[in-house]
C-alpha cells in the first residue's frame, strides 16, 4: 500500500485553537478521553465477540513513555478499526463534529455552558499536548488489514502501511513543548490516577528511554486502577469493613463515615454509587467537590450542583452513570430530564436510608444525629419531598437531655397541661437559656426542646408555616412561656413597689450615668431593659429574661445569616420574682433607707445573675460584674 493523503473540507482554518480554547480547560483531560476511548473499543470487542461466540482476551490498556523521544503510547486490544472506520470516525465524523462545534461557539456569544456535546471531539484533546498523533490499528473484522493514520493537527493526514498484527490500537502522541510535563512517569500516573482510578480495564504505565529498545523494564508493572469499584459490586456481598476501607482510599485523610447508601438502579435510568455520610466537622472548611461523579467508570466532575441537591453537599462518595448529559469536555452536566429523575431518586434514596435507620436502630440515629441533623433539617426546609418523608424523624434533645421528636414531645406532656400546651412546643437555646426555668417546669412533668441557632430558627418557621396531614406545631420559648403555663399570682402593693425599685435603679439612675458615655452605646439593657413583676408560684428563682417570641426569632435568622450580632437591638424584659427571698431581703433593705447603695448592689447583681442563666455575660460586662460582686461580698460579710 502506497501513502494516501486526505484532506477535510473545513471552512475555519483555526479550528484547533478554537477547539483548545473553548474544549479545555485543562491539558491533562487528553488522557482521561484517550483511555476512555480505549475503554469503549474493549467493550465493544467483547460485545461483539459474545455475539459471534468468539474466543475474546481480557481486556487491558497499556500506556509507553518514552521521555527521550517525548513520546507517550496509548494500547488497548479493543475492536480496532479499518482504514474506511478510521477516515470515518477520526477524520471526516469528528472533524465535521468540530466544525459544528465551532458553529454552536459562534452563535452562544462565547457562552458555551449548554452546548450540549455529541461533537466526537473526545480524541482531538490531544493535540493538545502533541505536535503529532499517530493512530496504528487493526479491525477483529474478519480478513482486515491494519493501516495507520498520521495528522500533524492540521485539516490534511495521512494513510500508510502498517505491520501490526494484533488486534487493537495504538495511538502515539509526539508531544510538544506544552505536554512535556506529562513524560514525568510520576505526573502521568498521578492523572491517571485522578481521572481513571476506576476504570473497568487494568491499565499499565511503563517507561522506556528508547521505543526501539527491547531493554524495558523486566517487572511486570501493576495495574494502577481498581477495575471494580464497590459502587459496582452486589451489595448482598459487601461487609462494612468493605464499605469503610473504601471509603478510606476516596478520602484519606477524613475520620471514618457515620453510615452510608449503596444507589444501584436500571430503570428508567442507570445509576451506581455509594453516597456516604461523614462525621461533621465545622472547624474545616466545607468542601464542594465531595462527591466524584463518573460515566461508565471514567471520572467526570467532582461538581454535581445539578444531581445532589444542595443540602446533600455534606455527604460524600461517588455515582456512576450513562445516562447523565456533559458537555463536550464532560466536565459540566446539561439540562436533561433524567439529571431531575436522578436527583429525585437520590433525595428519596437518602430519606428511605435514614428513616430505615431511624425504625431499626434508634439508638445509633441519636448517636449520629449532632453530624446529620444540620443537613437533614435544612432539607427538609429546601426540598418538599424530602420534607414529606423525614419531618416526623426530626429529634431534638428535651431537658433531661434525651431525644423526642416533635410527636413524642406533644405525646408526653402531662395531662392537666394538653390545654394550656395544645400543640406549643416548648423550647429553649442551647448555652442561652436560664437553667432554672427549665428546672421549674421539669417539677411540673413538662420537658422543653434544646435548639441552636445556626438551622433551627428556620426549621422552626419552616414547620409552623407548612403544616403536614392533621400534625401542626407551634414553638414558643420558654422564656416567653412559663408565665402563662405556671400558676402566677395577683399583684400586691408590695409587688409593684417592687417593680418600682428595679426601675429606678437600673433604668432610671443607670440611664442617667450612661447618658454621659452613650455615644459608646455600652450598656444595652438601660436603653432597652423593660420591668415585669410576676408572682410565679412554686419558683425560687429571683429573676430571668424574657424576649418577644417574634423579635427572638428575627435576631435568630439574622444571625445564622452571617450577622452575629443582629441587626437591630432587641428589648429585653427582666421579669422579677417578688416571692423570692433575695427579692424581699432587697427590698426591704431599700425601705429601711439606712444603706440603700447595698439593695442597688442587690438588684444590680439580680440582674446579672439573669444574664448569666441566660445568655451569659459579654467580655465588656464581665470586668463589671466581678467588681460588683466583690464589693457586694465584701460589705455583707462586713455586717458579721
Amino acid at each position: 500500500m502506497t501513502n494516501r493523503k486526505g484532506s477535510i473540507s473545513v471552512d475555519t482554518a483555526d479550528i484547533f485553537p478554537i477547539i483548545k480554547k473553548w474544549l479545555y480547560s485543562e491539558h491533562d483531560i487528553f488522557i482521561r478521553e484517550l483511555i476512555a476511548n480505549a475503554s469503549d473499543a474493549i467493550t465493544k470487542r467483547s460485545t461483539l465477540g459474545r455475539i459471534k461466540n468468539q474466543e475474546i482476551p481480557d481486556g487491558k490498556i497499556s500506556i509507553l513513555i518514552n521521555k527521550d523521544e517525548k513520546i507517550i503510547q496509548v494500547t488497548d486490544n479493543g475492536i480496532g478499526m479499518t482504514e474506511e472506520e478510521v477516515e470515518k470516525y477520526i477524520a471526516k465524523l469528528a472533524f465535521s463534529g468540530a466544525k459544528d462545534f465551532v458553529e454552536k461557539i459562534k452563535d452562544s456569544s462565547g457562552d458555551n455552558k449548554d452546548i450540549i456535546g455529541k461533537f466526537g471531539l473526545g480524541f482531538f484533546s490531544s493535540f493538545m499536548v502533541s505536535s503529532r498523533v499517530d493512530i496504528d490499528t487493526l479491525s477483529m473484522e474478519a480478513g482486515a488489514k491494519p493501516t495507520k493514520w498520521t495528522c500533524t493537527g492540521e485539516t490534511d493526514y495521512i494513510f500508510s502501511e502498517s505491520n501490526r498484527n494484533e488486534i487493537g490500537t495504538t495511538i502515539t502522541l509526539h508531544i510538544n513543548e506544552d505536554g512535556e510535563e506529562f513524560l514525568d512517569e510520576y505526573k502521568l500516573k498521578g492523572t491517571i490516577r485522578n481521572h481513571c482510578d476506576f476504570m473497568p480495564y487494568p491499565i499499565f504505565v511503563e517507561t522506556t528511554k528508547n521505543k526501539d529498545d527491547d531493554k524495558k523494564e523486566k517487572e511486570a508493572p501493576e495495574a494502577l486502577n481498581d477495575t471494580k469499584p464497590l459502587w459496582k459490586q452486589d451489595p448482598t456481598t459487601l461487609k462494612d469493613e468493605d464499605y469503610i476501607n473504601f471509603y478510606r482510599k476516596l478520602f484519606p485523610m477524613d475520620q471514618g463515615p457515620l453510615f452510608w447508601i449503596h444507589l444501584k438502579v436500571d430503570h428508567p435510568f442507570t445509576l451506581d454509587g455509594i453516597l456516604y455520610f461523614p462525621k461533621l466537622n465545622l472547624n474545616r472548611p466545607f468542601n464542594e467537590s465531595n462527591i466524584r461523579l463518573y460515566c461508565k467508570q471514567v471520572f467526570v466532575s467532582d461538581s454535581v450542583k445539578n444531581i445532589i441537591p444542595e443540602f446533600l453537599s455534606l455527604l460524600k462518595g461517588a455515582i456512576d452513570s450513562i445516562d447523565i448529559p456533559l458537555n463536550v469536555s464532560r466536565s459540566s452536566l446539561q439540562g436533561d430530564p433524567n439529571v431531575k429523575k436522578i436527583s429525585n431518586y437520590i433525595i428519596k434514596k437518602v430519606a428511605e436510608s435514614l428513616k430505615k435507620l431511624f425504625s431499626n436502630d434508634r439508638e445509633k440515629f441519636e448517636k449520629i444525629w449532632e453530624d446529620i441533623g444540620l443537613f437533614t433539617k435544612y432539607g427538609i426546609i429546601s426540598d418538599t419531598k424530602f420534607d414529606e418523608l423525614m419531618r416526623e424523624m426530626i429529634i431534638f434533645k428535651n431537658s433531661d437531655g434525651k431525644y423526642q421528636t416533635m410527636t413524642e414531645y406533644t405525646t408526653s406532656v402531662p395531662e392537666n397541661y394538653k390545654d394550656k400546651l395544645k400543640d406549643k412546643i416548648i423550647y429553649f437555646e442551647k448555652e442561652k437559656s436560664d437553667h432554672s426555668l427549665r428546672a421549674q417546669l421539669l417539677s411540673e412533668g413538662i420537658h422543653c426542646l434544646e435548639t441552636e441557632e445556626h438551622i433551627d430558627p428556620h426549621f422552626m418557621q419552616h414547620v409552623e408555616m407548612r403544616k403536614q396531614g392533621d400534625s401542626s406545631y407551634k414553638f414558643a420559648a420558654i422564656d416567653s412561656e412559663i408565665e402563662n403555663l405556671l400558676e402566677v399570682g395577683n399583684a400586691s402593693d408590695t409587688d409593684l413597689k417592687i417593680k418600682d425599685l428595679f426601675k429606678l435603679i437600673l433604668v432610671g439612675d443607670d440611664k442617667k450615668k450612661d447618658d454621659k458615655n452613650d455615644k459608646d452605646g455600652d450598656d444595652f439593657f438601660s436603653s432597652n431593659l423593660e420591668i415585669e413583676v410576676k408572682n410565679i408560684k412554686n419558683t425560687t428563682s429571683p429573676a430571668y429574661f424574657k424576649v418577644d417570641e417574634s423579635m427572638k426569632r428575627l435576631q435568630q435568622m439574622t444571625r445564622s445569616m452571617g450577622n452575629q450580632n443582629g441587626s437591630f437591638p432587641i428589648k429585653k424584659t427582666l421579669v422579677v420574682n417578688p416571692g423570692s427571698e433575695l427579692i424581699k431581703n432587697a427590698y426591704k433593705i431599700w425601705e429601711k433607707g439606712e444603706n440603700k447603695e447595698l439593695a442597688k448592689k442587690l438588684c444590680l447583681h439580680v440582674k446579672d445573675l439573669a444574664t448569666i442563666s441566660s445568655v451569659g455575660l459579654e467580655q465588656k460586662d464581665r470586668t463589671a460584674f466581678v467588681g460588683r460582686s466583690q464589693e457586694l461580698i465584701q460589705e455583707l460579710t462586713g455586717l458579721i
